[in-house]
């Protein structure tokens, strides 16, 4: 289904305090609206080809996640219900290769999933950013660590991983601004008719053409399809960086990111993996399902 962009314009929040580079200032033609669930294991799947696609084409376009709120199925009969969630989440990290560890569910539930909604929308009032970053980090604390990402203290830890202000960040996080940015995403939500995540909206906004929608997850070549349909053009993609530069970029990565990235098997992956190990460039995550590693910056 495709929509379009005009009207959309004042749901758009600036934040005048934020540090942007010359390069956040260059118009970029493409504008992706990206509508997640922080507790969505389909959201936290999308991420290898969201890093491949930024990677490849970033300089075509910029991604707006937006915070949708339980949409699907598997969320709406859910919290009454924590073995049925379990289960989703691992037949979920079984399909994909990223680790959802369904155990948090009988282990350490999430008892207010929209607190971590709301401080996602806090984290963006210091910059787009801040805010995709933070994002991030309640998704490793989630589906790796089974952390409640409803306790205030989790969402300070999260900040603190992020490098936000954290003064700034407990002022902002129950603050009115951070509530209507919220109610601008659902709102936005609804108006787009999302019933289900994650979706992505892909938009021109040289043009007034209107945008192309996908809902659910698909397969990486889907995306590129999409993109050079909405450029009208077939650009080439731009190079990887070394693997060390990409680790060190994003921190903590799973063997599915790396090897969708670099186009890698899995053997691969895990060989190139050790010998940045062994050289004690990283280390590795334990987790239920999948691998996972740190970068060491020291």
């Amino acid at each position: 289904m495709s929509w379009s962009q005009s009207g959309l314009i004042s749901s758009k929040s600036t934040n005048t305090s934020a540090k942007y580079s010359y390069f956040d200032f260059v118009k970029k033609p493409i504008e992706i609206y990206v509508f997640v669930d922080p507790l969505c294991p389909e959201c936290w799947s999308l991420e290898p080809y969201l890093k491949k696609l930024s990677i490849e084409y970033g300089r075509f376009f910029t991604i707006r996640p937006i915070i949708s709120g339980h949409l699907n199925t598997l969320n709406k009969d859910k919290f009454d219900k924590p073995k049925r969630l379990k289960d989703i989440w691992e037949k979920t990290a079984n399909r994909t290769g990223m680790s959802c560890d369904g155990d948090l569910w009988i282990e350490n539930p999430v008892s207010s999933p929209w607190i971590a909604s709301l401080a996602i929308k806090a984290a963006e009032l210091q910059g787009k950013k801040a805010g995709r970053i933070f994002l991030r980090k309640i998704q490793e604390n989630v589906f790796l660590k089974k952390k409640n990402i409803s306790d205030e203290a989790v969402l300070m830890e999260c900040a603190k991983q992020s490098n936000l202000d954290i003064d700034e960040f407990e002022d902002d996080l129950y603050s009115t601004s951070a509530k209507k940015a919220f109610q601008c995403d659902l709102k936005l939500t609804k108006e787009m008719e999302v019933d289900y995540i994650p979706t992505i909206v892909f938009f021109n906004q040289a043009s007034e053409e209107e945008g192309i929608k996908i809902s659910g997850l698909y397969p990486y070549d889907i995306y590129v399809q999409v993109l050079k349909q909405i450029l009208q053009k077939d650009p080439v993609p731009s190079s990887k960086p070394p693997l060390e530069n990409f680790l060190k970029n994003y921190g903590v990565v799973g063997n599915k990111e790396i090897s969708v990235v670099y186009d890698w098997t899995t053997a691969k992956t895990e060989k190139e993996m050790k010998k940045l190990l062994l050289r004690r460039s990283v280390e590795k995550i334990p987790v239920k399902y999948g691998t996972f590693w740190r970068y060491n910056d020291e």
